[in-house]
């Protein structure tokens, strides 16, 4: 299994998204903290950009406080377990086997299921909100159950525009949109 660049940085907030950050910090630091993971999805094979991106959204979330849930492998998933990994977050992942060998090495837990790309379904369930970063037919069914659930979604590097996804025009908009709506809940 590959590793990841060792370099990647965290995110240089804009002074609103350092304050929404900080409000949910202090929320999740609070007795009625948010327990429901963040989907960070995203394509198995992501390019640079889209695991750079997914690295540092999963980060700024877990040092806020926030666990994120995935498909536990490689690309965008392993990225964003990096990236709350070394925020001292949780990184959960669903993974598809029946066995934890695919696991990337940042999963703070991983779930075999044995249940293949149906695990997508769970991924989608389990979030409080789901944050695509990428694209391809993974990512769409999990953005797609997620619109059906009616859970809030917003997307990064996205193939595909759909109704009811958010998307950002870059990495700092998407943190900031979704913490925002973090905060509001």
């Amino acid at each position: 299994m590959p590793m990841l660049r060792a370099d990647y940085a965290s995110l240089a907030p804009s002074p609103r998204v350092r304050e929404l950050l900080a409000q949910l910090g202090a929320r999740q630091s609070a007795p009625g903290r948010c327990r429901q993971p963040v989907g960070i999805i995203g394509p198995g094979d992501g390019g640079a950009e889209e695991c750079l991106a997914a690295y540092q959204v999963a980060n700024a979330l877990a040092r806020a406080g926030m666990s994120i849930v995935c498909g536990g492998r490689g690309g965008v998933m392993m990225a964003a377990s990096k990236g709350a990994s070394d925020a001292g977050g949780a990184a959960i992942g669903i993974l598809p086997e029946e066995d934890v060998s695919a696991a990337n090495p940042y999963l703070t837990v991983a779930l075999p299921t044995g249940i293949g790309e149906m695990r997508n379904a769970l991924i989608a369930r389990a979030s409080i909100c789901l944050v695509a970063i990428g694209g391809g037919m993974g990512t769409l069914s999990e953005v797609a159950l997620g619109l059906k659930w009616g859970k809030e979604i917003f997307a990064l590097h996205r193939d595909i525009p759909l109704p009811g996804v958010k998307t950002a025009q870059s990495v700092d908009q998407l943190v900031e949109w979704t913490t925002a709506w973090l905060v509001s809940r």
